[in-house]
């Protein structure tokens, strides 16, 4: 049997029947996000998904995982780098009260490789089922010449709904207010182009070389899933009055924090509460980064501050653990000018 002649397209880099036979493989797992406001089909040129409501609004954020996706490639390991934006972009709209309702992707690449391809839009689908929300839809962009050979980009768009009456802002946040830690499970999603110039060029280490002081490698220590907060935070909304959130992504504590403070409060973080990964640790030494670029680049263990008043905090605790979480009381609310400050 003749050979399928490639076409014109095919031979400057783009092959189309590559990226359709892939989407119809995957179509099962796309499927199976669906929720029960989606209304479209995959393939529409728009996803369509039912209004929650007129005392309800949307929250929408969209993001990417960075040079994380350097390391997959070094790996060759593509299976969780979806899941990293799915819950890192789910996480952006929590600390709002909301939940997500859908997601949709964005993936460009110099050529699309099926199994990569798949592998990425797996773990999209996987994450979008354990938070409950929908894979709408998504572009998938081959574009020879932009993106270096073999590697790729992603980006995500979460739109959530939160009830009007339920938003959180950050101005309930007063004098006296707790803060809780939710420790991440590594660097998440951020701070990665410095982690690998220290990792691999200073420190001359490989992806099979162990986190001195721990039986993880780096590989693992690197592709740790950015963690979703998502579930027991609903539990813990459900209960308690939580005053302030902020996801604690690239610009640390110092950065986040603030975000979400009034203007005549400060934040106070003792940093001899927690015990930051070794991970951190290394990068610290080794690349010889000062100690406060580190918790501004960095979120060195804690991936979710959450502020509660002062006479609930014993139960946003229980509660937390209660749902598998090992929260922490990092600091508290003081009179100040609406910033971070790091003691200890």
């Amino acid at each position: 049997m003749a050979e399928k002649k490639k076409s014109a397209y095919a031979a400057a880099g783009v092959d189309i029947d590559v990226m359709m036979d892939s989407l119809q493989r995957i179509k099962k797992r796309v499927k199976a996000t669906n929720t029960a406001g989606v209304v479209s089909e995959i393939g529409s040129f728009g996803g369509l998904f039912k209004s929650p409501g007129r005392e309800s609004l949307l929250v929408s954020s969209v993001d990417g995982v960075g040079t994380k996706l350097k390391v997959a490639h070094m790996a060759n390991k593509h299976g969780t780098v979806g899941q990293d934006l799915v819950n890192h972009c789910v996480n952006d709209i929590l600390v709002q009260g909301a939940r997500p309702l859908f997601f949709m992707d964005y993936l460009g690449t110099a050529a699309l490789d099926g199994k990569v391809f798949e592998d990425v839009l797996t773990g999209f689908c996987k994450a979008c089922m354990e938070n409950g929300a929908a894979l709408l839809g998504g572009e998938t962009a081959e574009m020879p010449g932009l993106y270096p050979q073999g590697e790729y980009d992603i980006v995500g768009c979460i739109v959530g709904v939160v009830e009007k009456k339920k938003l959180i802002t950050g101005k309930k946040i007063r004098k006296g207010d707790v803060l809780i830690g939710l420790p991440s499970s590594g660097l998440h999603t951020n701070g990665y182009s410095l982690a690998r110039k220290v990792i691999f060029e200073t420190a001359g280490k490989k992806l099979s070389d162990l986190v001195p002081g721990t039986k993880t490698t780096f590989e693992k220590a690197l592709l740790a899933i950015h963690k979703s907060y998502l579930n027991p935070m609903l539990k813990l909304m459900a209960k308690i009055d939580v005053h302030g959130m902020a996801h604690i992504t690239g610009g640390g504590l110092y950065d986040n924090v603030p975000r979400v403070l009034p203007a005549n409060v400060d934040a106070v973080f003792d940093r001899s509460t927690w015990t930051v990964p070794p991970v951190f640790q290394f990068i610290q030494d080794a690349g010889q980064v000062d100690r406060e670029e580190m918790y501004r680049v960095f979120n060195m263990g804690i991936g979710m501050v959450v502020v509660v008043g002062r006479k609930d905090a014993d139960a946003a605790m229980k509660l937390l653990k209660a749902e598998k979480q090992k929260p922490v009381v990092i600091g508290e609310i003081v009179a100040g000018s609406g910033k971070s400050v790091l003691v200890n």
